[in-house]
């Protein structure tokens, strides 16, 4: 994702400091991992100097390390992601309902939120099948080319995906992505009527998921669940046919949990692209 897409609105509150800072922290990305100073400050759009004497602030402080002239995390930057979980009890809520999806199907099956332009993955429960892409906590993809992404953008209000379809900026990740804003707004249109919705070699070749919405107490849009599989396991129709139910089941059980966690749905929802 790219950060200077994503400037939030200012007040005399607001810390532009720190909001460089973290921008920076978030260009580090599985596909760059390493990054010299000019290549953050491009990523980034910051002056090469105010990048530099983030960056240098960042290894100070422990989150960043140098490598020659490269740049790179730290693991302490996963602090940042213990404290969110062990305060919110998201694993304890959600994953014994999709440890049943998981054993009912054979299927990964994941619960992921949106955050800004990106799926957000919270709680992945993974088999022992290999696939070209896998998943974890914390992981991120683009929206627009994932079940997940898909189910939450299109349970939201109209100008919500007015907004989200101006700002993205669609790529195409294989030959079956759908990039065409019209087009998606379609998909968009259908998912909101069927409840679900299935994707097939649009993230990455061989992979095929279903997911459904996860609602908080006053019936908004808070995060979906989905299963995914490799394409040698099973086609689309049977994944819909056969995994949907177990999906519902689960989602329904954890809209139950939460209405316990007001404290983590306003967590989420704080989170959400906005």
């Amino acid at each position: 994702m790219n950060n200077k897409e994503d400037k939030p609105k200012k007040d005399g509150e607001y810390l532009s400091t720190l909001a460089r800072g973290l921008s920076v922290l978030r260009t580090f990305t599985r596909d760059n991992p390493e990054m010299t100073l000019s290549e953050v400050a491009s990523a980034t759009g910051l002056n090469p100097a105010v990048a530099r004497r983030c960056l240098n602030t960042l290894v100070e402080l422990g989150y960043v390390g140098k490598r020659g002239k490269l740049f790179l995390l730290t693991p302490e930057v996963m602090g940042f992601a213990s404290a969110f979980l062990e305060s919110v009890n998201l694993e304890e809520i959600a994953r014994p309902h999709l440890q049943d999806v998981r054993d009912n199907t054979g299927d990964s099956s994941s619960l992921a939120v949106l955050s800004h332009l990106d799926i957000l993955y919270l709680v992945h429960v993974s088999t022992n099948r290999m696939i070209r892409l896998d998943a974890g906590i914390g992981t991120r993809f683009p929206a627009y080319a994932t079940s997940l992404g898909r189910v939450i953008v299109a349970h939201h209000s109209e100008s919500f995906i007015n907004d989200y379809l101006a700002r993205i900026k669609p790529q195409k990740l294989t030959d079956k992505t759908v990039i065409s804003r019209v087009k998606l707004r379609k998909v968009l249109n259908r998912c909101r009527r069927q409840g679900f919705t299935s994707t097939q070699d649009e993230l990455d070749y061989g992979i095929i998921s279903v997911a459904v919405p996860v609602f908080d107490n006053d019936g908004e849009i808070l995060a979906a669940i989905n299963c995914s599989t490799a394409t040698t396991r099973v086609n689309q129709e049977e994944m819909i046919e056969t995994r949907l139910p177990h999906l519902m089941t689960a989602a329904k059980k954890i809209e139950q949990e939460l209405r316990r966690y007001p404290i983590l749905v306003h967590s989420i929802r704080s989170a959400s692209f906005r």
